[in-house]
């Protein structure tokens, strides 16, 4: 184009100038420029660090059961008295929600605590009358032991004399038998000496006199003997009688003893059986008022309006406790869980909080919210991957505390530091991410749990 200009230029005189304009024969170009400067910085770039991670997705949760929603159900049949709140209000721990009236036979009787009360009462008196029964009994029986005992002692000195009666008659015998003997023997010698002519009648009509004076002398001393004798089994018989009598008192006063206890037992059965009565209906009673187990907002209630049938068990409203340590569950490919571990730190976006994304540069992120990973169950999930769940990190950006269980959530397992042109290589390939095992430190786990 140079040689064309200066040829024009000789020949004719005149410097063209539409050749220069166009075709830019006197232009220099940057295409080179740009083409050195392009393929340095993409080889510039393919040798930046990029973090490899897990993509999944899940939701906003809690690892504590008393801070999920909880479902309150009506623990008697009853009748819808009064509603003290309406959906969407926030309640106090101990606040009534719903009142009810009963609806069972059996225990529509208003004063059903008191009668019972008041047959419980009965039945302690009862107790008592038959525990003072038993102490009379015995002080009974003790008297009777006592009775029993004196007229022993009674009849136990009337035995000794007898005995020593006995003892005195047996020697009058003796004595009465000896002078009849005598006078026997005078008796006969008289005779012998009448026969002879030795004495006169009148000796010895004397002599038989005194022999028979002898004679009633001792049958009477023998008499006496022997009713001194039967005087003294009399009294042993007594004796026996006595402690026989006693006996039968005293085993008819223990057998009422046995009677007495056996009611009591019976009794105390009827206390214990009254006394469970009294405390479940006392408990029913407080069942009538459906109070809120912790503080939080009604959702979701069940029935409307007054006098509908609520039945046993069945579900009224739902309590979403206020405070709740808020964690989320992610659910992984089965693949990718065994570059999972406890400790692990996981970026979360959360729905609805603007976030800017770069997954491979995680810190310049912006919009996202670090977690880690505190739980890994071992059994597959509905959906066909595995759950974990992540807790905030305490020395990151806290969590927002607008967040709502069950809202939508993103999370970003962070793993291995790789080249970008190694993550290129790996995904066109098809390859899983490099498998490796961090040192997390599992005192800072435990410490994110709490």
């Amino acid at each position: 184009m140079k040689k064309l200009n200066e040829s024009i230029l000789n020949q004719t005189g005149f410097q063209p100038q539409s050749p220069a304009k166009i075709y830019r024969a006197d232009k220099n170009s940057n295409v080179k420029k740009w083409f050195w400067g392009f393929f340095i910085f993409i080889i510039f770039f393919l040798m930046l660090p990029w973090t490899q991670n897990i993509s999944s997705i899940g939701s906003v949760t809690t690892l504590y059961q008393d801070q999920r929603p909880q479902e309150l159900n009506s623990i008697i049949p009853g009748r819808i008295v009064k509603w003290w709140v309406k959906e969407g209000d926030f309640v106090n721990k101990g606040d009534t929600i719903l009142e009810l009236a009963d609806v069972k036979d059996d225990y529509l009787d208003t004063n059903l605590i008191k009668r019972t009360e008041a047959q419980l009462e009965a039945k302690e008196q009862k107790i008592v009358f038959y525990n003072e029964k038993i102490n009379a009994i015995v002080n009974q029986i003790q008297a009777i032991e006592n009775g029993r005992n004196l007229k022993l002692k009674s009849l136990e000195n009337k035995l000794e004399q007898f005995k020593r009666k006995l003892i005195s008659d047996s020697a009058e015998v003796v004595a009465a038998e000896m002078e009849n003997n005598i006078a026997n023997q005078q008796l006969i010698r008289g005779k012998q000496m009448y026969a002879q002519g030795v004495i006169p009648l009148t000796e010895l009509e004397k002599r038989t006199a005194q022999h028979n004076k002898t004679m009633a002398v001792l049958t009477e001393k023998q008499q006496k003997f022997l009713n001194t004798k039967q005087d003294l089994i009399i009294t042993k018989l007594e004796m026996n009688e006595v402690q026989q009598e006693a006996a039968d008192k005293i085993f008819k006063s223990k057998s009422e003893i046995a009677i007495s206890k056996s009611e009591i037992a019976t009794t105390d059965g009827d206390v214990a059986k009254n006394q469970n009565q009294l405390s479940n209906y006392i408990t029913r009673g407080k069942q009538r008022w459906l109070i809120a187990p912790q503080s939080g907002q009604i959702i979701n209630a069940k029935k409307s309006g007054i006098n509908e049938i609520v039945k046993e068990g069945e579900m009224i409203v739902e309590v979403v406790p206020t405070k709740v340590n808020h964690a989320v569950e992610l659910y992984v490919d089965p693949m990718d869980l065994i570059l999972i571990n406890i400790g692990q730190p996981v970026r979360i976006i959360f729905d609805g909080f603007p976030a800017i994304i770069f997954s491979g540069w995680p810190r310049n992120s912006y919009g996202t919210f670090v977690g880690r990973v505190v739980a890994i169950e071992t059994n597959r999930n509905e959906n066909g991957k595995f759950r974990i769940l992540a807790v905030p990190d305490v020395n990151e950006k806290p969590w927002p505390t607008e967040l709502k269980m069950g809202a939508g959530a993103r999370g970003f397992a962070l793993l291995k530091n790789v080249q970008i042109w190694y993550e290129l290589w790996r995904q066109i390939n098809g390859f899983p991410p490099d498998y490796y095992k961090p040192n997390y430190n599992k005192a800072d786990s435990d410490t994110m749990k709490k």
